[in-house]
Formats: C-alpha cells, structure tokens, sequence
C-alpha cells in the first residue's frame, strides 16, 4: 500500500484546503518543485497532484507546475487531478511525463469518456469519486449529485479503470481521520483498486488500512497532516510495507 504525498496548486502555490472551500486555503509553500522533492526525499513512491484552479475553470491552469515537477523528477510516478475533461488534455499531461490521471467532474457527468480515455491511454487512467454522505460531488465540490459513489464506481469496472480516488468531503482537510468503512465498501463492491483520500491523519489512519489493504486497497492520499506534522511519510510508508507484506512461499 502506497502513502501519496498530495500537493494542491492554487495560483502556482502549495495550498490545502478544508473541506473543498477555495476561500478556506492554507499556504504551505510557493514552489512546488521543492515541495515534491521533500516528499521524494522522505522515501514516497507516488505524487499525488491537484490543479485546485482546474478544477473549477475546467482546464488546466497549474500545468506549467505539474511539468516542471514531472520533468525534475521523470523515475517517479505522478498521478494529476483537476480540469481533465479531455483526451487533448490527458494526451499532454502524459507527454509531460506525468504517469495517471484522474478524471473526476467528466466520470460522472459523461462516463461514457472514461471508457474512451481508457481506450486511448491504457493503464494511464484513474477515476476520482468525491463523496459527500456516499453521493458523488463535481465541480471542485461545488454540487453534490443524486449518484452513489458505489453504484458509479460499478460502471467503470470493465472500462480498464487504473484505480479509483475515493475522498470524503467531510473529513478532507479536517484532520478527523479516514473513512475506512467507506473506503474499504467502495474497494469491495466496486472491484477497482482504491486509493484512499480525505481525513488521514495520523499513523493509526496507514494502520487501519493497510490492515484491509488486502481487500483492495491501493494506498491513502495524505495531505494536512504531513504538511502540519501529525504524519511522517517515511514512518508511514515503512508501517504499510510491514503490514502488507505477503508471506515468503
């Protein structure tokens, strides 16, 4: 089970929001570069990435910030969320170098394009499922749909869907700990890998999943609580690995 550094970009700074509110935004830093270096430093293994700009304009807007990122570090796989709502735009993200992404407003307005995305970047394609109480939330979280989480995710099941990106809204940012119920209903009933998002806080969090990491889960997107200190990336890496590793045949 992976432990992904997340970097939100706001206006080309590091920023983490709470709860999804463009207004309630804490700066962490404004070069992202140096921001994913101290994650690579610390011993991650993928990035995760969000163009908070994108998200609400529909296109990219941080791009400039996710290349230089890509292009520093071209061994580490990035994974990139907000304004894909275009093949044009997955195809120049991946020339960059950027290894997935997430497609998230586009899944669940048009899932038909998720299988198109899947078709034309095999392997390079992730669904993000932003939850508010189960339903699916677009547009930055500006709306929440009448669309089950679960029921979204079984859709995408035989599109050749990468992985799924399952945030709770009301624990991102919050620092209130992970929704492993949740997390773990939408691995199980969906049959896509999961990566975790939204309320890792602490150590005890990378506990409680990697201990059903088994039932497929991928990894946790952790963001506040390493900026803030409540998480050590290489103490929590190291925790994952001990408890999933498989036994020696």
């Amino acid at each position: 089970m992976l432990v992904i550094p997340a970097i939100d970009l706001k206006d080309g700074e590091c920023v983490r929001l709470r709860q999804g509110r463009m207004e309630d935004s804490t700066v962490f830093g404004d070069n992202p570069v140096e921001m994913a270096r101290r994650w690579v430093d610390a011993g991650c293994r993928r990035l995760h990435l969000v163009d908070l700009n994108g998200a609400f304009a529909g296109v990219p807007v941080n791009g400039g910030a996710v290349t230089a990122i890509a292009k520093e570090f071209p061994g580490l796989p990035i994974q990139i969320g907000g304004g894909i709502r275009s093949l044009e735009t997955i195809e120049a993200y991946v020339k960059a170098g950027v290894s997935y992404v997430i497609i998230g407003t586009k899944a669940v307005k048009e899932p038909a394009f998720v299988k198109e995305a899947c078709a034309a970047f095999p392997g390079k394609v992730i669904v993000g499922l932003d939850a508010q109480d189960g339903f699916v939330a677009t547009d930055g979280w500006a709306e929440v749909s009448e669309v089950k989480a679960v029921d979204l995710a079984r859709q995408f099941k035989h599109d050749g869907v990468s992985a799924i990106v399952y945030t709770d809204i009301a624990r991102d940012g919050m620092m209130q700990g992970v929704n492993v119920a949740a997390t773990l209903e939408l691995a199980v009933e969906g049959g896509i890998p999961v990566i975790a998002s939204g309320g890792v806080t602490n150590i005890d969090d990378i506990r409680q999943l990697a201990m059903v990491a088994g039932q497929g889960i991928l990894g946790a997107i952790t963001g506040r609580a390493i900026y803030e200190g409540s998480l050590d990336v290489a103490e929590a890496q190291t925790l994952a690995d001990t408890l999933v590793a498989k036994p020696i045949a």
